[in-house]
């Protein structure tokens, strides 16, 4: 279990009616209608979870991908990452899948691909979900 030392931060949000609902955060910094996606049955019109997680595991991964790059002394400043998070049945319920294609400016794939395989090791989105929930990273 990868669980931390300390706590240095706590987000705290309040969420009520679900997937076609509302969820804010306590300091309002994120305050957004949800909906599920029409794709899924839904109205849409709204966010959804897997657009929140996607925009979360993406801004995580980039965070994780400065101290990898450091590591491997390649410069990350100029990165983007492009976060999927598909969801579908699994068996009675379901289950997400997640893409994360990463773009590293003047710098050749394979030194790419190492940078964001050691920040899938490093990242803590990566951490909480590895073993349960398929993750392609990809430099591209």
């Amino acid at each position: 279990m990868n669980t931390p030392e300390s706590i240095a931060y706590t987000a705290k949000a309040e969420i009520t009616g679900g997937r076609d609902g509302h969820g804010a955060t306590d300091d309002k910094m994120v305050d957004v209608d949800l909906r599920t996606p029409k794709e899924q049955g839904g109205p849409g019109g709204g966010a959804n979870p897997e657009q929140l997680f996607a925009v979360g595991y993406g801004a995580c991964f980039q965070g994780a991908m400065g101290l990898a790059g450091k590591e491997l002394g390649v410069d990350t400043s100029n990165s983007v990452v492009n976060a999927e998070v598909g969801i579908g049945k699994e068996g009675e319920s379901f289950g997400l899948s997640i893409t994360l294609k990463v773009t590293i400016p003047d710098v050749d794939n394979d030194t790419a691909q190492k940078v964001v395989d050691r920040t899938h090791e490093l990242c803590p989105y990566s951490k909480a979900i590895r073993g349960n929930v398929p993750v392609e990273v990809l430099a591209v």
